[in-house]
């Protein structure tokens, strides 16, 4: 049963999880507007999505280290690697080697940011009707 469960929300479990990142990433861009020689980056939404959903992230997970035998074991959230981002190409060229182009990338977080609210919205449908179900 939890297995369906699970199964039902991988996709948008791991939907969540990429817009997260990716979301970090933009803000990074946006918090090095001014940063010279600083260059864009971003990464393949759609082809990180389809890894993740048909790999799982079993490699990707790093196990944090506990200083006591008390402690909870947990895993730490798993980030991108750097070889992953891609540097994104401007549109005009700057003076002094940044290619962040706020624009783009205002619309791009914001882009994000809604596309984040939709699929939190999905995954609450879903579990409201699976709640629904099991009644």
């Amino acid at each position: 049963m939890i297995d369906k469960l699970d199964a039902a929300l991988r996709f948008n479990r791991e939907a969540l999880n990429l817009r997260t990142q990716r979301q970090e990433v933009l803000a990074a861009n946006i918090a090095h507007a001014d940063t010279p020689n600083y260059k864009a980056r971003d990464f393949d939404f759609a082809s990180r999505l389809t890894q993740a959903v048909e790999q799982g992230r079993g490699g990707q997970s790093v196990q944090m280290a506990a200083t006591s035998p008390r402690h909870i074991q947990a895993q730490a959230p798993s980030s991108m690697p750097d070889s992953d981002l891609l540097y994104r190409v401007p549109s005009q060229s700057s003076i002094d080697g940044n290619t962040v182009e706020m624009d783009a990338e205002r619309i791009n977080f914001a882009d994000n940011a809604l596309r984040y609210e939709a699929n939190l919205t999905v995954v609450s449908a879903k579990i409201k009707s699976l709640l629904s179900a099991a009644q």
